[in-house]
């Protein structure tokens, strides 16, 4: 019986029934409008007529192996996204392309036109290691033929020079009297994030998503319910953090929130979140080195400086615990000892002294009555 269109009962959209070679069909269209569902009935009967000459090898496309990598518990992380009706990233490269028409030169292409100004580093890591992940699960599947791709190396030789970039700001720490400076030139909104960042050691989406409730006051501690590593961990508070933590706590919520009131939008790749107020303060302070995550590398490398020993940092800076069962009571660091550590990080005078630290929300509430002007730490009023 050929490919026709018919209704489900109970349903508005159009399905696809009936066999092509002895294959039995029932599937929808995914769409109410006949003539839409109609083409796709007719790119679907060659699709299932190829595929039982050729096998599924000649038909799949990118976009539905990378559906399946998905669906079998692979990660989408830099697959791409859905937005303003179509697709980004490698499935916007790829999404329906044949696999077995995709060759070494397209991906590395897709790789240039994705990240044009990245490192090789960079373009290994989202644009080749997830095209290969995908096409290492359809080889699995028996979709695609295994094959051997070849990722961005470093280069080497005279070559060197020309091809290096500059070091991108927040890879490297900076002294705490150069990060004060830099956070005392932004508005207190992104300040009081960025101080954060400096005397927790927090990687910036675990941050962003911090919630009232996961930070007790009294215990002195900040508690992430599932860190990198995949595991719950504690990560002690610095004295300096105490007013801060104790005025935002109180309006509740997110703790952390843009100047517009809003919160932050998790992204795992870092704080471009915060692109504008981290080149404002660039702007006026001069300072062109920081970045979100110049402040976890600074923790970590202050405790180092500060003598601290390396489990209890590891434990502070939430790295993943060992394997080896005979190191791993190393990183059971009873909490007063986190606590010890993490306040020998420095306290600078003119940072500690900044209005909005003693008690933000009370200062904010100052400020807008006595200006009238737009107010971007208090709860928003609900009409």
């Amino acid at each position: 019986m050929p490919l026709r269109l018919v209704k489900r009962k109970g349903s508005e959209h159009w399905y696809v029934r009936g066999t092509v070679r002895n294959k039995s069909v029932f599937e929808t269209t995914g769409t109410d409008d006949k003539k839409a569902a109609e083409q796709i009935l007719t790119k679907r009967d060659a699709q299932l007529l190829e595929e039982s000459i050729h096998g599924r090898t000649a038909t799949i496309t990118f976009a539905e192996a990378a559906s399946s990598y998905i669906a079998s518990g692979g990660s989408p992380r830099f697959l791409g996204e859905f937005k303003n009706e179509k697709w980004t990233g490698l499935i916007g490269e790829f999404g329906t392309r044949k696999l077995n028409t995709i060759t070494q030169s397209d991906l590395d292409a897709a790789a240039t036109k994705l990240f044009p100004s990245a490192q090789y580093m960079t373009k290994n890591r989202q644009c080749h290691a997830p095209f290969i992940s995908v096409w290492n699960h359809a080889a699995r599947n028996k979709w695609a033929d295994p094959r051997q791709w070849v990722r961005p190396r470093k280069p080497k030789g005279t070559m060197l020079k020309f091809t290096q970039k500059k070091v991108r700001a927040g890879t490297k720490p900076v002294g705490y009297d150069r990060a004060a400076e830099f956070v005392l030139a932004m508005s207190p909104a992104p300040a009081m994030l960025m101080t954060a960042f400096f005397y927790t050691g927090m990687r910036p989406i675990e941050l962003f998503t911090l919630e009232a409730e996961q930070v007790s006051i009294k215990n002195r501690c900040i508690t992430l319910e599932a860190s990198k590593s995949g595991e719950e961990r504690e990560v002690p508070m610095h004295e300096f953090l105490v007013p801060l933590f104790t005025g935002l706590c109180k309006r509740g919520g997110f703790l952390f929130r843009t100047p517009r009131g809003e919160p932050y939008e998790p992204k795992e790749d870092g704080g471009g979140q915060m692109k504008t107020a981290i080149n404002g303060a660039r702007r006026r302070s001069g300072i062109k080195d920081i970045a979100p995550y110049t402040g976890r590398h600074s923790v970590s490398t202050q405790l180092v400086v500060n003598g601290v020993h390396q489990f209890v940092k590891d434990q502070i800076m939430g790295h993943a615990k060992p394997t080896n069962d005979m190191s791993r009571h190393y990183t059971n660091v009873p909490r007063p000892q986190l606590l010890d550590a993490i306040n020998t990080l420095p306290i600078i005078d003119r940072w500690a002294n900044a209005p909005w630290m003693k008690d933000p929300i009370a200062w904010a509430s100052k400020l807008a009555e006595g200006t009238g002007k737009r107010n971007d730490l208090l709860p928003k009023k609900i009409a």
